[in-house]
C-alpha cells in the first residue's frame, strides 16, 4: 500500500486528520529531505528516506518498490497533486500492477499562506511555479500572459533561486503590462514553519523584492484591496 501525502506546511497543526492517520499506519516514510525532516519532527518513531532536489523518479520508484510488502507514506509539501508526486506515482505504478495508490490530500501553500495574508484567493485565481526546470520557460511566461489577461489573482509558487534570481522580477514585468502598479500584492515565507514572514505591498514594490524558493507571492486581480492591513479580493455579488 501507498499513500502520496499532502503534509501541508509540514507542521502537525498543518496537517489534515487523514493526511496523520497514514502516516501513523505506514511503516516507512519517504520524501524530499526537506519534507522528511519536516514529518520527523512530528513522527520521531517512524523509519525514514529521504532523496535530494531533482530526484523524484528514483524516489517515487523506490516509495512503490518498498510498497509491495510494506505501507509506505511518500509525503509531499502540500497537496501532492499540485506540484507533487501523486501524478507521477501513478504514470510509474504500471510496473507495479500489486501496488495500491491512495492520494491523501493536503493544504497547499496558495490557501494556507492566503489565510495569513487575509483572503486573496475568495474569486477565480491562476496557481503558476516559476520553476523553470520541468516546464519551458515560454510556456511560463504564456501562462503568465493569459493570467493577467484575464484579471485573476496569481499565486506564484517557486518565485526565485539563487540560479533565477530574477524570475520574480521578469513575471511582475509582465503583470505590470496589464495591471497597475498600485495593484495589491503580498507574499508569505515559510508558511507554517519558524521565521514565516509576510508582507501585504503594490506590485510595484513586489517587482524590487527579494524572495526564496520557501516564499509563495500573490499578485491581486484589479478587485483586490486592502482591509484592516489584509489582502482581500471580493467574491463579486452584486448585491453587497
Amino acid at each position: 500500500m501507498l499513500y502520496v501525502v499532502g503534509i501541508g506546511a509540514g507542521s502537525r497543526e498543518g496537517m489534515t486528520v487523514a493526511a496523520r492517520n497514514a502516516i501513523e499506519r505506514s511503516e516507512l516514510i519517504v520524501g524530499y529531505t526537506k519534507y522528511v525532516e519536516l514529518v520527523k519532527a512530528v513522527f520521531p518513531d517512524k523509519e525514514y528516506a529521504s532523496t535530494g532536489m531533482k530526484q523524484e523518479r528514483e524516489r517515487v520508484e523506490f516509495a512503490l518498490k518498498e510498497a509491495a510488502d510494506k505501507i509506505v507514506s511518500l509525503v509531499c509539501s502540500g497537496d501532492p497533486q499540485l506540484y507533487g508526486m501523486a501524478g507521477l506515482a501513478y504514470e510509474l505504478s504500471v510496473n507495479y500492477p500489486d501496488t495500491e495508490i491512495e492520494v491523501v490530500a493536503g493544504v497547499t501553500a496558495a490557501f494556507s499562506g492566503g489565510a495569513v495574508l487575509g483572503s486573496p484567493l475568495t474569486h477565480d485565481f491562476a496557481v503558476i511555479s516559476l520553476s523553470d526546470l520541468l516546464t519551458p520557460a515560454e510556456k511560463i511566461k504564456k501562462c503568465l500572459e493569459c493570467a493577467a489577461d484575464g484579471d485573476m489573482v496569481i499565486v506564484l509558487y517557486n518565485p526565485s533561486s539563487k540560479s533565477r534570481a530574477d524570475y520574480l522580477q521578469k513575471a511582475c514585468d509582465i503583470v505590470l503590462r496589464y495591471r497597475s502598479g498600485d495593484t495589491v500584492c503580498g507574499y508569505v515565507k515559510n508558511i507554517g514553519r519558524d521565521g514565516q514572514e509576510s508582507r501585504v505591498l503594490t506590485l510595484s514594490e513586489l517587482r524590487d523584492t527579494s524572495v526564496d524558493m520557501f516564499t509563495t507571492v500573490y499578485i491581486g486581480s484589479s478587485e483586490t484591496k486592502v482591509i484592516g492591513g489584509k489582502m482581500v479580493t471580493p467574491r463579486g455579488y452584486r448585491n453587497v
